[in-house]
């Protein structure tokens, strides 16, 4: 090689995952890798480095939704130059940022229209693929991959949001009254089993207590007449009737006080009380 050319060699260094365009007098010559690299200089030059690395972009578009509500859609996009195709990437496309963003807009201004608010919401997924499909095809022959397309935010207007806030309290509220009722019926109903359940067993231990009741009574009525010469049945259940009547009077006279219908024994009543709280202690008459 003539000494002169050897020269004019010129080391030029490209980083990792990145790759270089290489132009001679303004044509393209080549692409060159990561490392170094000798180049006729200056005949070629290095006019440009492309990254090989996932990129990030982020989108954020205003649209309008089925039901007229107007919300803000923020999308991520990733993608990456296919170094295969960097040519295509350096040279077809001035700013394949602003390629991808009016991509994006495209395909969120038509596709969210179609959908109701509530729906849009639930449908970030389907608007994610949508984009990504869309931009796949587009950019792959651009030098342009694709990787992932995401939905990071539906916003409504603030008052749109408060009033959805307040929508689902409302809702909320609705079903945890509904459950509370639910909740009172469940327990209003045990608790008349349980009283009917109750009453059941208080019958059934009143109807024995009175079975015993008779039975002792038969008993007691044998054996007294029995016991006693010329004692009849009769004779029998009057005594024991009578000694039952005093027994009640001697219980219920225990925690209770009992008054006759007469008027005129209540009026007596009163005086005699009227007459105790106008004696002294010595039992004299305060009035006379």
């Amino acid at each position: 090689m003539d000494p002169l050319w050897t020269g004019c060699f010129c080391l030029q260094c490209v980083r990792e995952k990145e790759v270089g365009v290489v132009e001679d007098l303004g044509q393209f010559k080549k692409l060159i890798k990561e490392g170094p690299s000798c180049i006729v200089w200056p005949l070629q030059s290095v006019v440009g480095r492309l990254s090989l690395r996932v990129q990030q972009l982020d989108v954020l578009c205003e649209t309008k939704t089925k039901d007229n509500v107007f919300i803000q859609v923020g999308v991520a996009v990733q993608y990456r130059v296919v170094t295969e195709a960097a040519y295509d990437a350096w040279y077809r496309l001035t700013s394949p940022t602003s390629q991808i963003q009016a991509y994006v807009f495209d395909v969120i201004r038509s596709t969210v229209p179609r959908m109701e608010l509530d729906q849009a919401f639930e449908s970030k997924d389907d608007i994610a693929g949508a984009v990504l499909e869309q931009l796949q095809s587009v950019m792959k022959d651009y030098g342009y991959a694709i990787v992932n397309t995401l939905v990071t935010d539906l916003a409504p207007d603030s008052k749109v949001k408060a009033s959805m806030n307040e929508i689902n309290a409302a809702r909320r509220l609705k079903e945890a009254a509904s459950h509370q009722a639910e909740a009172d019926k469940v327990r209003q109903v045990k608790n008349a089993e349980a009283e009917a359940e109750a009453r059941y067993l208080s019958g059934m231990g009143v109807a024995r207590q009175r079975m015993a009741i008779v039975q002792g009574l038969q008993s007691s009525v044998a054996e007294f007449s029995q016991e006693v010469e010329g004692a009849t049945p009769k004779d029998v259940m009057d005594i024991l009737l009578l000694s039952q009547y005093f027994d009640t009077l001697s219980t219920v006279g225990a925690n209770s006080l009992i008054l006759e219908h007469d008027p005129a024994t209540v009026a007596k009543l009163q005086r005699q009380v009227g007459v105790s709280f106008l004696r002294d202690g010595s039992g004299k008459d305060l009035l006379s």
